[in-house]
């Protein structure tokens, strides 16, 4: 049995993090960091839809609106928190990670959505990247 597979040619160049629109890439960095602030207290029951998604204009910033949902009222206490400070964490965070990576002022906005059964909605699915037939 050999110890090593021939190397190949590159697929993608050095720099490319991933293949994947800048969209979702915003989605999961959102996703992420609602995540880490609500200790794993949503696991599979919130999405991130990226609703508008606006190219830098010419004093550099680029403007994201995005709709979190959950499928129950609790579920979105948690995620709005105290006065909003939960989502406010989010958005800070996510805010400066998504900053980071297009090198550009970023204006995020985010929405809190009770949305029940999400997760059977094809139409939202499609919305956030996963088709019916996966």
């Amino acid at each position: 049995m050999p110890g090593h597979l021939p190397e190949g040619e590159a697929l993608y160049p050095d720099d490319y993090l991933t293949d994947q629109p800048e969209r979702a890439y915003v989605a999961e960095v959102i996703r992420e960091k609602l995540l880490q602030n609500t200790h794993d207290e949503l696991p599979f029951m919130t999405a991130v839809v990226v609703d508008q998604f606006e190219e830098p204009d010419d004093r550099g910033l680029m403007r994201l609106y995005c709709t979190i949902l959950v499928e129950r009222d609790s579920q979105k206490a948690i995620v709005i928190g105290r006065a909003g400070s939960m989502i406010k964490t989010i958005g800070t965070e996510a805010r400066k990670e998504l900053e980071a990576f297009f090198s550009a002022k970023v204006f995020l906005d985010l929405r809190v959505k009770l949305k029940t059964g999400w997760r059977e909605d094809p139409r939202v699915l499609d919305q956030i990247g996963v088709r019916e037939d996966e």
